[in-house]
């Protein structure tokens, strides 16, 4: 079958390897029809990732059809169309049973890759013609007729994590949220945080397409360059003077943290889903102390937000489609990670589809 493989430091290629067979009783096998680039397969494509593999199929976020199921996965048939959830987790531990795949128990000890699609060779990619899913009955999904396939596969973790992103942060009808960082997810934040009821959102990101996305999204967009000093003060000005009640960090970076830390208001909560490498942070202890601060960071458990994404989807009170903006063969995969990688041509969420 054809799939991209990593190949070192801003090398992917689409290839032929071996189609992924069942391999237990509780596997699997999709035919994909779309797989996504997110933001965090830019880590790997970078050279900045979380394996020193090479030669592995990439990709955490797919849709497709069942074609074939082992003996013991009760919840999905061959011909049913799906959602594989980028949050793997397991049968048998207390955390996955209640969807918190992202703190399985039954994986202490074992590589810690195989808690995700495409970190390495532990667990296979996405961005593939076939996929093997480990542990079916928790790591697919049904997709409703109504929803169609890129806000499916938007579902599988951009969406699920810019919820967790708001849940963590507690927004409530009313409250002011800042989003930092404009990509698919932090756009997911903005719906997010709208369809809690936020009564102010404000959006800043460096790429000026995205910022008219989230105002189109009905967020404030802020455009006052990267003066952290500047941002604040903005932020300040548009909130009274207070800063906001909830920011949602959607970048990972140092300096964006920072902002959020600097934004919010007095017991304030900053909610991180921006994925850090950083062991070094500099948490300014002082500003966080002196506020009151809550913060949050964490991992999303895909499994545990789905069911009221799809709800939200099916109603039309969330719109995942909304952040695809280019769609590619698997053939063109190179292309579309430098794209994306660059911020080049208005881009925001890259599908890639196996069938072109």
């Amino acid at each position: 079958m054809k799939a991209l493989t990593y190949r070192g430091p801003r090398d992917v290629a689409c290839a032929e390897v071996p189609s992924p067979v069942l391999s237990g009783d509780l596997d699997a096998i999709v035919e994909v029809t779309l797989a996504g680039i997110c933001g965090s397969d830019l880590h790997i494509w970078g050279g900045h990732g979380f394996t020193d593999d090479i030669g592995f199929i990439v990709g955490h976020e797919a849709v497709g059809i069942v074609r074939e199921v082992g003996a013991g996965v009760t919840g999905f048939a061959p011909g049913d169309r799906v959602l594989a959830t980028a949050s793997v987790g397991c049968t048998t531990c207390s955390e996955c049973a209640a969807g918190r795949v992202s703190t399985c128990t039954s994986k202490a000890g074992k590589p810690w890759q195989s808690s995700c699609y495409g970190l390495g060779h532990a667990l296979a990619g996405t961005q593939a013609e076939y996929l093997r899913v480990p542990n079916a009955d928790v790591n697919l999904a049904t997709i409703p007729d109504s929803v169609g396939d890129e806000a499916a596969l938007v579902l599988t973790d951009n969406a699920p994590t810019a919820w967790y992103g708001c849940r963590r942060a507690r927004i409530v009808p009313g409250d002011s949220v800042l989003v930092i960082g404009l990509g698919p997810v932090g756009l997911m934040s903005v719906q997010s945080a709208i369809a809690m009821g936020a009564g102010q959102v404000l959006a800043i990101d460096p790429v000026p397409d995205r910022r008219a996305r989230a105002q189109a999204m009905g967020a404030r967009a802020i455009d006052v360059g990267d003066d952290r000093k500047s941002q604040v003060r903005a932020v300040r000005d548009a909130t009274g003077g207070r800063g906001v009640d909830a920011v949602i960090e959607a970048v990972g970076a140092d300096a964006t943290i920072d902002l959020a830390l600097r934004a919010v208001r007095v017991r304030g909560r900053v909610s991180v889903i921006g994925v850090s490498q950083n062991n070094q942070f500099t948490f300014p202890m002082e500003i966080a102390q002196l506020k009151e601060l809550d913060f949050a960071i964490g991992l999303c458990s895909a499994q545990a937000e789905l069911p009221t994404l799809l709800a939200l989807t099916e109603n039309g009170r969330l719109d995942p489609g909304a952040v695809v903006s280019h769609r590619f063969p698997l053939s063109e995969g190179d292309r579309a990670y430098r794209m994306y990688g660059s911020r080049s041509d208005s881009v925001c969420k890259v599908v890639l589809d196996p069938r072109l």
